[in-house]
């Protein structure tokens, strides 16, 4: 009887004590692995750029995009050390706006 006591406590003490130690979710993530656009499918402008038809300086403006402006990364991709490139999509409300605006093009980071 003294036995199925001090077991039982021990398991309640894990059941109370064992969750705290145990990272939220199941998962432990390093800060290191948060890079820009290496893991993140959504940006927010903090400066107007350009949304260009391929990635090129010399492609064709779409459109400039505000300061503000949600995008969703489709792809990122790398001509040199100094010319990064994001593949991006316009999040807006489609219902709201005009359903022909463009919504998809890349941006220079």
């Amino acid at each position: 009887m003294m036995k199925n006591v001090i077991k039982n406590i021990c398991l309640i003490g894990f059941a109370l004590i064992g969750p705290i130690t145990l990272p939220a979710g199941g998962i432990q993530r390093n800060l290191n692995e948060y890079y820009i656009l290496n893991n993140s499918k959504e940006i927010i402008l903090n400066a107007n750029c350009s949304l260009y038809t391929f990635p090129k300086i010399n492609a064709k403006r779409l459109l400039v995009l505000n300061t503000g402006s949600s995008l969703s990364v489709l792809q990122k991709w790398v001509v040199n050390e100094n010319d990064t490139w994001a593949r991006v999509e316009l999040l807006t409300n489609r219902f709201i706006e005009n359903p022909n605006r463009t919504k998809r093009g890349w941006i220079k980071i």
